[in-house]
């Protein structure tokens, strides 16, 4: 990372992509729209700009103003900015002139003329410039022109960032700095000079560094003693830290002292950044230095623990995200949650991708659920391209995809994570999916692992067309499979993004045979795995029989057919099932199923209508796997005869009666 002190001698940015504010404590949600302006500029060829201000703009606008208290100085901020991987950090001088600027010279002179942004982030409250009579609206009038395009942080997610600050600070005051690190997605610290105290510690074997806050405004712990890790010319040291007021000293600033564990340097005048791990325990007065240095002895023991046991943690954390993708499910949410936080965290990390929903499903989140990370999207992306906006903004070695109406049971997750561990060529893995109406049956959406015939009809262990078998240990197998199914898999959070993710054109239904298919022509493979079990309300978010289900099931399959399938068998497949698909359109008008027989005329009309654009994703589809050094394997999984003729013809009603090995 670049900063830039001296906003006169700025240079020249390549597609910048700029957001601005005061980022106090860079918590997890301001973090977020870090990870937003770097992706946008990753995918423009362009670098990722913070624009922050120093002093904070309230201290000058309301000099009087005693109740501002910052959660960073702006080292700190500095530093943490650096470790979020933005390209630069531009640091505004806030003065009264500054503020005084009129919106068109904020616009003007000071965001195009310094930046030339091609896209602004920024909040929908945005007020900028004199009497903060510049917003959003004035802004786009520039973008009207041709000048930048703006990205809107919307309501909810302002509102986000704003509940996690007071979340925060209420957490430090109240001691529980393990929820006020969450919030942060980082310690909490402070940071100052090493001055001279009363040199107590030192006559009973405890010497302090006492620490002089650099920034009189800083949020201060409430008074305790707290498990630390100090920073300390290039050193890191464990330690613990004392806050509190000391004899005659009550009504003055708190002492803040840290004790470093088997360090005896002398440090005074020093620049020491203290970050706080977990609270020990409340100041308390003691008789006599014996009885204080017995407790001391305690507490040492303690911190020593509680850091120990962090870093254990730490090491073991993060490597899966649970991304949930959610529209207008806050009932699913206030019924499911609740199953995935009794499970073991210690792997894993939970979010939530909105997809603009329209219900309180993100202000159930933040009230109730303030730990799970959200992604808020700017529309209703679909299924597909909604795990792709959401995806694109995860880091963990693997992404679990889980419908909303899913409700997982006890070490659920474990065996589906051994599973990706023993093989780096698995791509995918499923657990088994049963209903949560009918817990002993299959369910549709997946039953124990995916398959498809020779004309492309997708079918699954457990569940042939309309069949759905009850679950009597018949497929206790691990087993690889031709797909994995949306509602609970695990990815490979690369390797879902370098093969391209879902198609968003399939807004929803079969986006994952679709990926799945082109991972197996890449040589990577897709599990089933019996040991996890998973319960699936199936049809929560669109049942079964809505047309626009037939519709979206049809226009996908036959899509994905053209973009997967061999090309010389292609030639006769897709006229035969062009056939067959009419004679399903005209079943369905026999039995008065009229809506379901114009869905699929809808279906093969949009076919037709995208037939080149379709099959110039075919194409392109080759450049996400021509590096590949695998051996493909298309054919694992597949039935080598007709779906319809064994299952209509032949009679045979389960995956067993099919032999397919």
């Amino acid at each position: 990372m670049r900063t830039h002190l001296d906003i006169n001698n700025l240079p020249n940015f390549r597609n910048a992509v700029i957001t601005i504010g005061s980022f106090d404590g860079l918590h997890a949600g301001h973090q977020k729209i870090i990870d937003r302006i770097k992706n946008l500029a990753k995918s423009h060829d362009g670098e990722s700009v913070v624009v922050t201000f120093h002093p904070h703009p309230r201290s000058i606008v309301y000099p009087k103003a005693n109740d501002l208290r910052l959660l960073t100085d702006l080292k700190e901020k500095l530093r943490l900015l650096e470790a979020s991987g933005v390209d630069h950090t531009v640091v505004v001088p806030f003065s009264i002139e500054f503020s005084q600027q009129t919106p068109q010279e904020y616009v003007e002179r000071f965001l195009i003329k310094s930046f030339n942004p091609r896209y602004i982030v920024i909040g929908y409250d945005h007020r900028f410039g004199l009497n903060r009579n510049g917003d959003l609206a004035f802004l786009r009038q520039y973008e009207q022109a041709g000048k930048l395009e703006i990205i809107e942080i919307e309501k909810q997610e302002i509102a986000s960032i704003a509940i996690s600050s007071t979340k925060v600070r209420e957490a430090i005051s109240g001691g529980d700095i393990i929820k006020a690190n969450q919030l942060l997605g980082h310690f909490y610290s402070l940071s100052g000079k090493v001055i001279h105290g009363k040199k107590i510690g030192t006559t009973i074997n405890f010497p302090t560094a006492n620490l002089e806050i650099s920034e009189p405004k800083k949020h201060i712990p409430s008074e305790g003693v707290y498990a630390v890790i100090a920073h300390i010319e290039g050193l890191s040291l464990n330690g613990m830290m004392y806050i509190g007021t000391k004899g005659d000293n009550v009504g003055k600033p708190k002492e803040i002292e840290v004790h470093l564990f088997d360090f005896d340097q002398n440090i005074y005048g020093a620049e020491m950044l203290v970050e706080i791990v977990d609270f020990v325990r409340d100041n308390q007065k003691f008789d006599s230095l014996d009885l204080l240095k017995a407790q001391l002895e305690k507490d040492k023991s303690r911190s020593s623990e509680i850091i120990k046991s962090h870093f254990y943690n730490h090491t073991n954390t993060a490597l899966v995200n649970i991304a949930i993708l959610n529209y207008n499910g806050q009932s699913f949410l206030e019924s499911y949650l609740p199953f995935l936080e009794e499970q073991d965290t210690t792997n894993n990390v939970v979010t939530v991708i909105d997809n603009k929903s329209t219900d309180d499903s993100i202000e159930y989140l933040q009230e109730w659920h303030p730990e799970i990370n959200l992604i808020p999207l700017d529309k209703n992306h679909g299924f597909a391209d909604g795990y792709n906006q959401g995806i694109r903004q995860i880091n963990e070695k693997y992404t679990l995809l889980l419908n909303s109406d899913v409700k997982v049971s006890k070490g659920w997750l474990e065996p589906l994570i051994a599973v990706m561990e023993q093989d780096p060529n698995i791509v995918s893995c499923q657990p088994k999916i049963r209903s949560i109406e009918k817990p002993q049956d299959f369910e549709y959406a997946g039953a124990a692992g995916g398959f498809m015939d020779a004309w492309g009809y997708p079918f699954c262990q457990g569940r042939l067309l309309d069949t759905i078998e009850k679950d009597t240990e018949q497929y206790e197998e691990v087993k690889e499979v031709f797909w994995t199914s949306g509602a609970a898999m695990i990815v490979r959070t690369e390797l879902f993004k370098s093969l391209g993710g879902f198609d968003a054109d399939y807004f929803a239904h079969q986006e994952e045979i679709d990926f799945c298919w082109r991972a197996k022509n890449a040589g990577y493979k897709c599990m089933y795995q019996p040991a996890s079990v998973v319960y699936h309300l199936g049809g929560g978010t669109l049942n079964y029989g809505n047309s626009r289900k037939v519709c979206l099931n049809f226009r996908n399959n036959l899509n994905t057919i053209l973009k997967n399938e061999n090309g010389v068998k292609l030639l006769w497949l897709f006229p035969w099932r062009l056939i067959l698909d009419g004679l399903a359109g005209i079943q369905f008008l026999v039995k008065g199923n009229v809506t379901s027989t114009v869905a699929i005329l809808k279906a093969h009309l949009s076919v037709y209508g995208s037939f080149f654009e379709t099959l110039r994703k075919r194409k392109h589809n080759k450049s996400y796997i021509k590096n590949s050094e695998l051996i493909p394997n298309p054919k694992t999984g597949r039935l080598k005869k007709s779906l319809i003729w064994n299952y209509y013809i032949l009679g045979k009603k389960t995956f067993k009666d099919l032999n397919i090995g």
